[in-house]
């Protein structure tokens, strides 16, 4: 049986992911929102995670999130020690372009998503993708995305990395699950639903108008 792929993100409502965790997680760009996710405490989150993270896993990771990942959790103590140790335990599968040494613990590298799929069609637990935004446009593309949850913080941020990039690709995504935590969080899971559909027939009707026509020109010249 082949495994699912579930990816989980930490989002605001503009679309930003950048280092929800810790203020200096990923400062690039100058990002200075570091840590905001710890800036809107909501305990109605657990939850999620613990459900996410309760059973067994592997993980499957862009390098950037697997860098930060493997800065921290093998040392971290206190309350986040068993997750670490979690982790460390966990294989970590690391899509990436680049050599450089994988250096954690039960660390594998996949080099293409020819390698993610057949990774996919392997025997072993299912993958966890957590953050690793840049993934996500290949795993819609290529069919391989089984669940996304989706936990939407009521935050603006107004600039960072987002994870809908201008290479995802265009797709239907069907909800399956839905709450929203007293602090108005929002958790949201979806299935892949295919490709949009067609523009229906008996939709509205493109304007004819001189003033429509004259629009339309100045879209084509760049003047609009």
């Amino acid at each position: 049986m082949a495994r699912k792929i579930t990816g989980s993100l930490f989002v605001s409502l503009d679309g930003v992911i950048q280092a929800p965790g810790g203020p200096t997680e990923d400062p690039t760009n100058g990002f200075d929102e570091g840590g905001w996710l710890f800036k809107l405490p909501d305990d109605g989150v657990n939850q999620t995670l613990g459900e996410l993270f309760g059973g067994a896993y592997d993980l499957l990771l862009g390098r950037r999130t697997y860098d930060i990942f493997a800065a921290y959790w093998p040392y971290v103590e206190g309350p986040e020690a068993a997750l670490g140790k979690a982790f460390s335990h966990a294989n970590k599968y690391v899509l990436t372009g680049n050599n450089a040494p994988l250096p954690w613990e039960n660390s594998h590298r996949l080099t293409d998503w020819e390698e993610v799929a057949k990774l996919k069609e392997s025997e072993g637990p299912d993958l966890i993708v957590q953050g690793s935004g840049s993934i996500y446009p290949g795993l819609l593309d290529a069919g391989l995305l089984d669940r996304l949850i989706l936990i939407t913080y009521p935050v603006i941020l107004g600039r960072g990395k987002r994870w809908f990039g201008a290479e995802t690709p265009a797709r239907k995504l069907d909800m399956i699950d839905h709450y929203v935590t007293d602090k108005g969080t929002i958790i949201a899971s979806f299935a892949p639903g295919g490709d949009l559909p067609a523009y229906p027939a008996d939709a509205l009707t493109p304007s004819t108008s001189d003033r429509e026509a004259e629009r339309q020109a100045r879209i084509a010249h760049g003047t609009w």
